[in-house]
């Protein structure tokens, strides 16, 4: 397994087109087939694949999961952690951000 601390981001956008690259082949679908079906344009695509997109936003991505059938896979990115003690409040109501005493 990768240490991905270790990459820089161009260099984590650059492997995730690589992977979805590899994706795309095994779901037997051309570049040309997912633009269609993702409604993103066909150099965007390619240029993702090739590591040449400077930058992909996250929407981009998640409808590239989506064509691929690997959008669940968020959940292993962020997976819903469980209810924290620490976050719920007086009256069972949970707290809806975090705030540190002044000094």
């Amino acid at each position: 397994m990768d240490d991905f601390y270790e990459y820089s981001t161009p260099e984590l956008v650059r492997l995730l087109g690589v992977r979805f690259k590899e994706y795309r082949m095994s779901c037997n679908l051309t570049q040309k087939e997912v633009a269609e079906r993702s409604g993103i344009g066909l150099t965007t695509i390619h240029k993702f694949e090739n590591g040449t997109a400077g930058n992909l936003s996250l929407a981009t991505f998640i409808l590239l999961l989506k064509v691929v059938g690997q959008v669940n896979a968020l959940d292993d990115v962020l997976p819903e952690l469980p209810e924290s003690p620490y976050l719920v409040r007086k009256q069972e109501k949970k707290a809806q951000r975090i705030r540190h005493p002044k000094k």
